[in-house]
């Protein structure tokens, strides 16, 4: 069975790490680069750089950073906000990123998911989607715009045309679990799990290690995302490792 992935999030806003809920009363909290580097020296498999004000003024400022990251990190880096085109994917990974994440684009323009896995590789293709559980409880719906906006999408449905397009995997969040720190949508999650074959990247929801330990146990997820429970440092990388592997999950880690 492959590791289980352990995920740190980094929201960035002009160049820096900020904290905030809903993008609101926002605080800067530190240097993307140092705080990446304490994940990596804790075994994170990976990290992500969200732009969360990803304007075109803004782009010289996340490649500088992708630059400074690929020089300094051992873990492949994620990268998403605000992508919108193959240029924007060129940028991103000639600046030493491993993958590009993209949302909305992807609603708008479902073309750019085969465009970029043609030209770049599947490996490289993330697409995110943000659901959410309809009203009458029948399904979920698709939203983009930050959550600000129901696409009327099904996410089944959106789900299984982003891997038939070439997307190499899914970074599914949960609008109703985000948060709420009282553990991931584990019922989102399997639904998603038995319509696709690709790796799904479960998000939204994580208050504590053991909320990582119930994801694994519960549903076939390839990795889990956090953000608060790092950040504030209420739990490292490591101490969720070795929680993952009293329970047998198996997962990478510093020996």
């Amino acid at each position: 069975m492959l590791a289980k992935r352990i995920i740190p999030c980094l929201d960035i806003k002009d160049g820096k790490v900020v904290k905030g809920v809903n993008f609101e009363g926002l605080k800067d909290v530190g240097d993307p680069i140092e705080i990446a580097k304490r994940y990596d020296q804790q075994c994170a498999d990976e990290v992500v750089f969200l732009d969360i004000t990803a304007t075109y003024e803004n782009r010289d400022i996340i490649k500088d950073l992708i630059q400074r990251a690929a020089s300094e990190l051992s873990i492949p880096l994620t990268v998403g906000g605000g992508i919108r085109s193959l240029d924007d994917f060129r940028m991103i990974l000639s600046s030493g990123a491993d993958k590009v994440s993209i949302n909305s684009a992807a609603i708008q323009h479902p073309g750019l998911i085969k465009q970029a896995a043609d030209e770049f590789g599947v490996q490289c293709v993330v697409v995110a989607v943000d659901a959410k559980k309809r009203k009458d409880d029948d399904g979920y719906d698709v939203y983009i715009a930050g959550g600000r906006k129901n696409t009327g999408i099904d996410l089944l449905k959106w789900v299984q045309q982003c891997e038939q397009l070439g997307a190499g995997e899914i970074l599914l969040t949960s609008m109703d679990k985000d948060g709420t720190r009282d553990g991931f949508d584990i019922e989102m999650l399997n639904a998603v799990l038995d319509v696709v074959s690709i790796p799904v990247i479960a998000s939204g929801g994580c208050g504590d290690k053991e909320d990582i330990v119930e994801v694994f146990e519960k549903t076939n997820c390839d990795g889990a995302l956090a953000a608060s429970l790092f950040h504030y440092q209420e739990a490292t990388i490591d101490d969720v490792k070795a929680l993952c592997a009293q329970h047998h999950i198996p997962v990478r880690r510093n020996l």
